[in-house]
């Protein structure tokens, strides 16, 4: 794939492995160190995502006529500028609720605008054939940290303390800028088309492309519905798991941190079955597949079966969703246009961003009312509708081999 992909790749490790080594940092701050309770708990988690969302707006369409690179640096400098300031201010005695919060927007907004000015970088940078590579790279690189870095950072949280984690996570972000500067590529500036500034009107250009666009707009609608309720739910299995059912934390931390090993294995799989089976075949079926496995946790018992049965689910939705995400990655840019790719992009992280605060927040309520595993199940029922939301009619409009 050449040194300027390996640095971009590089870039990308180093700040996952930051972000996932500071999982549920922020949680942790609030409750350990400002002495937060549930609701503000809850506040931090879903109006941060919301609001990050909405402050990212206006930026999809800023970015897409500018040079990615510098933008991609710049974000990445602003969240390092940003999580330092927890542990300055708590070095002074200053750090406050407000401040995670607006943390939280800052932080958010820069990642919605950094993966849109990045998905249009990598596809001027990796050529046609290499992009499903390139994704499923960094696939096998998200589950890699995923599975390394919350059980490095909890023992570094016990050792340190919980802002000790957000530093780490701040410095990866410089480590990430230093690695994309290092790429030495910056593609020609986009032309403008149309007006020079930008318009009210710009602002849905992304939401109106994919909601037209007849392939595109039933992936949109499936993974957004697949991605709010896989998250809607993990809470609520925590809850279970942990409260009703009695499971130790280590239990819990270790049902879901093995199933990272399927992610990884379905990222390694992935290339080989779309040369065996064509883009749209593998993508239609994991995409099924992958809506099949979360019913399973409203049956998690007491003991060994009920961890087992925790671990066996995970596994198989892990390792669909590792086939699944790079293939639709590469598959989602393929069918976007070069000049529209920040905007469609930053639309699509802005709705799923925003319908994960809304799910998580509707069921808080649900399990309020039902009961987490009554929750659990309703969402694993309305999982299993998603499929239709494939783009079938894509699939049987084009040969098996297409890739």
């Amino acid at each position: 794939m050449g040194r300027r992909f390996g640095w971009l790749w590089a870039s990308y490790a180093v700040s996952t492995f930051g972000t996932r080594f500071a999982f549920d940092a922020f949680t942790m701050v609030a409750i350990l160190v400002l002495h937060a309770g549930p609701t503000e708990v809850a506040v931090l988690a879903a109006a941060g995502l919301a609001a990050g969302a909405a402050v990212s707006v206006p930026l999809g369409p800023w970015v897409e006529f500018r040079r990615k690179r510098p933008v991609m640096i710049t974000t990445d400098l602003v969240r390092f500028a940003a999580l330092m300031s927890v542990p300055a201010a708590f070095a002074l005695g200053l750090l406050s609720f407000a401040q995670l919060l607006v943390v939280l927007v800052v932080v958010g907004a820069a990642d919605i605008t950094f993966q849109a000015a990045g998905g249009s970088y990598l596809k001027a940078l990796v050529p046609p054939d290499g992009l499903l590579v390139a994704n499923g790279r960094f696939e096998s690189t998200n589950w890699t940290a995923t599975a390394l870095g919350p059980p490095l950072g909890g023992a570094a949280v016990g050792i340190f303390g919980p802002v000790a984690v957000v530093l780490a996570d701040a410095i990866s972000y410089l480590l990430s800028a230093a690695g994309i500067r290092a790429v030495g590529w910056d593609e020609p500036r986009p032309a403008r088309t149309g007006s020079s500034r930008l318009r009210a009107g710009d602002l849905l250009d992304g939401w109106r492309f994919v909601l037209a666009h007849p392939e595109l707009r039933p992936l949109f609608l499936n993974t957004v519905l697949v991605n709010g309720l896989i998250m809607a739910t993990a809470p609520l299995i925590a809850v279970l798991m942990l409260d009703h059912l009695g499971f130790p934390p280590w239990q819990y931390g270790l049902a879901f941190g093995a199933s990272c090993i399927g992610g990884l294995v379905g990222a390694r799989m992935a290339g080989r079955l779309v040369a065996r089976f064509g883009r749209l075949g593998v993508l239609l079926t994991s995409g099924t597949l992958r809506a099949c496995w979360s019913l399973g946790l409203a049956f998690v018992v007491p003991g060994p079966a009920g961890l087992g049965l925790v671990i066996a689910v995970q596994v198989g939705l892990v390792t669909c969703a590792g086939v699944f995400n790079p293939v639709f990655a590469t598959h989602r840019l393929d069918r976007i246009p070069a000049d529209r790719i920040a905007r469609t992009l930053s639309a699509w992280s802005i709705t799923s961003k925003t319908a994960i605060a809304a799910m998580t927040a509707l069921g808080g309520v649900l399990a309020g009312l039902t009961g987490p595993r009554a929750a659990i199940a309703i969402a694993g029922v309305l999982m299993l509708a998603t499929p239709l939301l494939l783009p079938w009619k894509e699939g049987r409009g084009q040969p098996c081999s297409s890739r």
